[in-house]
């Protein structure tokens, strides 16, 4: 998945009249004058000369396409970008100690024999507060939890961080979040044929492809930053990104419309009301993070995000089709990067392992 963010502005050419370079001590300040004030752009370069500018600019996460091509200036950053060279090899050791650590810690206290069994008292909980054992009532109750729990303390964030630090909240965030929703998995895997069978398509020609192929192209529309391991391990400062291209022009909420057709992908083959149940809960809790998603970046980047929310849309490619959003000629080649081959690799082999996930989520007994 996705790591490092690039640190420099990119531009292949420097012939346009719409700049200036602006000198200031040992900084070189290039400002685009092209746009209104709230598109002005500045990148400081640091101990550089002019001969090297070029260069330097070469990548980044921010690109600059010309206007009078016909393309956008744009001012979020590039979405799944990923760069090997800027990879240093004791970060990813950080990151499998620390990933390898939190999830034996929370294996053992939620489901391991020799644990307190954690899960196991949350399931009971769950159950005797809704009065019940049923399936759907159990996992609408349990992503209940969940939804509320993730959200919150997403909307915590800006407050928390101010006191504990970017990386103490986000271990947090993730103590929280990773029991519950090991729990939510666990039992919809082994409850999702249960409950009410409201129909039964699974013999209709085509009905299994048709959503195969649905929940495989669901797995494509993660938000970028899902794709930043390091920082969602906290081993590089996490951060509010605004992405802007790869998956952001199609839709500025991928989460969100990956997860409704992951939804109706599963519910129509399934057919039962725990399916219909847990996607109820995960469908309004996505719709919720469409509002909580774009106040947050409003807050954080208030004139850039008017800008890239007046050119993505909600509904996939509406903003395409209005021509608010206008799709470079090599738009393709920004879904040809690593996060997003681990993401194909990934999907296909989950799928061919779903009855081993199966067996494991039986293991635990929820």
């Amino acid at each position: 998945m996705r790591t490092l963010s690039a640190l420099a502005l990119m531009l292949s050419s420097l012939a346009r009249p719409s700049w200036c370079f602006l000198s200031n001590s040992n900084n070189f300040i290039l400002k685009f004058n092209h746009e209104p004030s709230i598109l002005h752009s500045k990148i400081y370069l640091n101990s550089v000369n002019s001969q090297r500018i070029n260069k330097a600019l070469s990548k980044t996460t921010l690109k600059v396409l010309k206007e009078n091509d016909g393309e956008q200036l744009l001012v979020g950053e590039d979405s799944a970008f990923f760069s090997v060279q800027q990879q240093r090899v004791e970060d990813w050791i950080k990151f499998s100690v620390a990933t390898s650590t939190v999830l034996g810690v929370v294996s053992y206290l939620w489901f391991l024999p020799p644990g307190p069994h954690l899960g196991d008292n949350l399931l009971h909980s769950v159950q005797s507060m809704i009065g019940t054992t049923s399936p759907d009532a159990t996992i609408f109750a349990l992503l209940t939890i969940f939804a509320v729990s993730h959200s919150g303390l997403a909307g915590l964030r800006p407050y928390a961080e101010g006191i504990v630090g970017p990386r103490v909240w986000r271990v947090v965030f993730a103590t929280v979040s990773l029991p519950l929703a090991l729990s939510c998995i666990s039992y919809f895997v082994n409850h999702s044929h249960e409950g009410v069978k409201l129909w039964d398509v699974t013999n209709v020609p085509g009905v299994h492809a048709a959503c195969w192929i649905t929940n495989f192209v669901s797995f494509l529309f993660l938000y970028p930053s899902t794709f930043n391991l390091l920082e969602i391990a906290a081993i590089e400062e996490p951060k509010l990104h605004l992405w802007e291209t790869g998956i952001i022009r199609i839709t500025r909420h991928p989460q969100s419309m990956g997860q409704i057709a992951w939804c109706i992908a599963h519910c129509a083959w399934l057919g039962t009301s725990t399916a219909i149940s847990a996607s109820a809960v995960l469908i309004l809790h996505h719709l919720y993070s469409i509002w909580h998603g774009d106040r947050r970046l409003e807050r954080q980047y208030p004139e850039k995000f008017a800008v890239v929310k007046s050119r993505t849309s909600v509904v996939p490619f509406q903003a395409i089709l209005d021509g608010r959003q206008k799709l470079p000629d090599d738009y393709y080649s920004e879904f040809l990067r690593g996060p997003y081959a681990i993401v194909v690799c990934g999907t296909i082999i989950a799928y061919f392992f779903h009855p081993w996930m199966m067996a494991g989520a039986a293991l635990l007994k929820w």
